[in-house]
């Protein structure tokens, strides 16, 4: 990504947008071209994986982060591991329990800058349990898009979880407890 236009979006989620975008605006998830990523430890080895977004409900204050919001509901049953054995681990009882828990949910409790972007508390549910995360975002205009065009968007968000915290300890001998979160969301400005 061009630097200037990262600086740009960094600039633009720290609150120094122009007076006219003071209002929260509201975006659509472009789900094809977004993506969930995970990884955690196996052993001396990395399992990687994804999942798709079920919906998706992003409001965006550009002059007052405090005033943004993100709902983002997750799709179980249809997570993806790097090795077929490690999908259906993942899916199964000892760990997500798709059949009982079929969704991941984070809302966002409060947006603020933070150093060259901003952090996002919210509160994440895995198996029916619900627990505070906070993760890094950044905020990028897509490739393409004209100077101050803020209608199609990317954000990233980083963090990890513990899944122990959610009671997903299958194979804790095996695969590590910490999972590293890289999360890519394309968005569009709704009109």
């Amino acid at each position: 990504m061009n630097h200037a236009i990262r600086l740009i979006c960094l600039a633009l989620c720290l609150g120094l947008a122009a007076p006219a975008l003071a209002a929260p605006a509201y975006y659509v998830l472009e789900p094809e071209k977004s993506t969930v990523g995970f990884q955690t430890d196996f052993g001396p080895d990395t399992i990687t994986g994804s999942m798709p977004i079920l919906k998706a409900s992003l409001s965006l204050d550009f002059a007052a982060p405090a005033n943004s919001s993100v709902d983002v509901t997750l799709d179980v049953a249809h997570a993806e591991a790097s090795f077929p054995f490690a999908t259906q681990a993942m899916r199964g009882p000892k760990v997500l329990d798709a059949a009982a828990n079929p969704t991941i949910r984070f809302v966002s409790t409060r947006v603020r800058p933070a150093g060259d972007g901003a952090t996002m508390d919210g509160n994440i549910t895995i198996r029916g349990v619900t627990k505070p995360i906070t993760l890094n975002a950044a905020i990028y205009q897509q490739k393409g898009s004209a100077a101050g065009d803020l209608s199609h968007l990317t954000l990233r968000l980083t963090g990890t979880i513990h899944r122990s915290d959610f009671g997903a300890v299958g194979w804790s001998d095996m695969v590590g407890d910490e999972v590293r979160l890289d999360i890519v969301a394309r968005v569009q400005r709704a009109d």
